[in-house]
C-alpha cells in the first residue's frame, strides 16, 4: 500500500528553536512509524484577522530557516505563498507549494506556483464547493504543473464558524488524486477571538478519522509544543506530543 501523505507543522516560524523541536520530533516519527512526514510552516501570515498580529520572519529568512530545516533534518518541506512573484525563490527551497483557500481562484498566483515545476497544493476555498476546485486545478495544470493536490478545510457556515462536509473528498478524489485533510484549520472559528482566529482543538482526531472514512489520501497538522503560547492559530494547533499516536491511528 502506498504512502499516506501527511503534513505536519507549526502554523507560522517563530523562532529557529522551535522549528528544531518540530522537526526532531517528525524524524523520530518517520523513524519509528515508516513515514515520509512532510515539514510545514510560514514565512508570512499575510491574512491574520488583525495587523497587529504576528506575520513571521518574511521571504528572505524564513526560506533560509526552511532550507536550514531541509539540510539539518533531510525532511521536504511545504509552505504557502500570498503573491506570484515569492513563487519562483519558494520553489527552489520547497517541494510542495501551498495556495491559500482564500486565493485559491487567483489565476497568476496559481500560475506562477504552476511554472516552478514543484508540486503545487491548492486549499479549496471556504465558500465553494468540492466540485468546485476542478477550475483551480485545471489552471495549475495548464500553467504546466503535472502533481496538484487539494485540500478540504471546511465551509463558512453562519458567522465565526466552519462546518466540515466530508462529501469533499470523495467530490475531489474525480478531479485529482491526492485529496489532503487539513484537520486543524477546519476546526477555526475565523475572527472569533477579538481580533484573533479562535478554534477548538480537540476535534482534530475525529476530522482526522472521519477523512480517512471518506477517502482521504493524507492529512494536514499544524502542531507546536505549546500550543496556547503559539503565535499564530494557538486555538487550533495540535499538541506536537499527540501527533505521533494520532499517525498511529491514521496508518493502521
Amino acid at each position: 500500500m502506498n504512502k499516506k501523505t501527511i503534513i505536519a507543522g507549526p502554523c507560522v516560524i517563530e523562532s529557529a528553536g522551535l522549528l528544531d523541536t518540530v522537526a526532531n520530533e517528525l524524524v523520530r516519527i518517520n523513524a519509528k512509524l515508516g513515514t515520509d512526514i512532510i515539514f510545514k510552516a510560514s514565512f508570512d501570515k499575510a491574512n491574520r484577522t488583525s495587523i497587529h498580529s504576528f506575520r513571521g520572519p518574511g521571504l528572505e529568512k524564513g526560506l533560509q530557516m526552511l532550507a536550514d530545516v531541509k539540510q539539518k533534518y533531510g525532511l521536504r518541506l511545504l509552505t504557502d505563498i500570498h503573491e506570484s512573484w515569492q513563487a519562483a525563490p519558494v520553489g527552489e527551497v520547497c517541494d510542495v507549494i501551498q495556495i491559500p483557500a482564500f486565493l485559491c481562484r487567483q489565476t497568476d498566483l496559481l500560475v506562477a506556483a504552476a511554472k516552478t515545476g514543484r508540486t503545487v497544493n491548492i486549499k479549496k476555498a471556504q465558500f465553494l464547493s468540492g466540485n468546485d476546485m476542478k477550475y483551480p486545478v485545471e489552471k495549475a495544470r495548464e500553467a504546466g504543473a503535472t502533481d496538484v493536490w487539494l485540500t478540504e478545510r471546511g465551509n463558512m457556515m453562519g458567522y465565526n464558524n466552519l462546518v466540515v462536509d466530508f462529501r469533499n473528498i470523495p467530490d475531489m478524489l474525480q478531479i485529482t488524486p491526492q485529496v489532503i485533510m487539513d484537520c486543524t484549520h477546519s476546526v477555526q472559528r475565523p475572527g472569533g477571538g477579538d481580533g484573533k482566529t479562535s478554534g477548538d482543538r480537540r476535534y482534530v482526531p475525529q476530522m482526522a478519522l472521519a477523512a480517512k472514512a471518506f477517502g482521504a489520501t493524507g492529512w494536514f497538522f499544524e502542531v507546536h509544543p505549546d500550543p496556547d503560547n503559539g503565535k499564530s492559530d494557538a486555538a487550533n494547533m495540535l499538541e506536537l506530543d499527540k501527533l505521533e499516536t494520532l499517525i498511529e491511528k491514521l496508518i493502521q
